[in-house]
């Protein structure tokens, strides 16, 4: 896991000013698994005595236009938010719980990262997200 000078040094690569909200808000969805604002926010307040929604809802945004973070919006679900950028990775989703996990690129033929017609598109990312129920909710269920 990062240590804080390193996420300054990530901060400072990407053109951002180093500020406490942003350092917090960084910290939590790393820390946190594929959290949504909500979650951000306690985690964020338990960092710095207070923040904003808005202030982390703002940070989020600067974020994930610098390509810190990656917006993920699962079906009935709130939007979450991860570290894990830049590898064109899947989800898979529990439809009991919404707990998220992440899945790397399908193996195999991956019909999903080739479209039957690009309409004219240059195609660079494909966004699968994969539905089930999560081991834990199995375990509930044969319970």
């Amino acid at each position: 896991m990062p240590r804080p000078a390193d996420d300054v040094a990530l901060l400072r690569d990407a053109g951002l000013r180093v500020t406490a909200p942003r350092l917090a808000v960084l910290s939590c969805v790393r820390e946190l698994d594929h959290p949504d604002v909500d979650d951000v926010v306690r985690a964020a307040r338990l960092r710095l005595g207070a923040v904003s929604t808005q202030a982390v809802y703002d940070v989020l945004r600067v974020f994930e236009e610098a390509g810190l973070v990656r917006r993920i919006e699962p079906a009935g679900s709130p939007v979450r938010y991860e570290t894990r950028v830049g590898d064109n990775h899947h989800h898979l989703v529990c439809r009991r719980c919404g707990v998220v996990a992440d899945v790397d690129c399908v193996v195999g033929h991956a019909p999903c990262l080739e479209p039957a017609s690009d309409a004219g598109f240059v195609v660079d990312e494909a966004e699968v997200t994969f539905w089930g129920i999560c081991p834990g909710c199995q375990r509930a269920t044969a319970s």
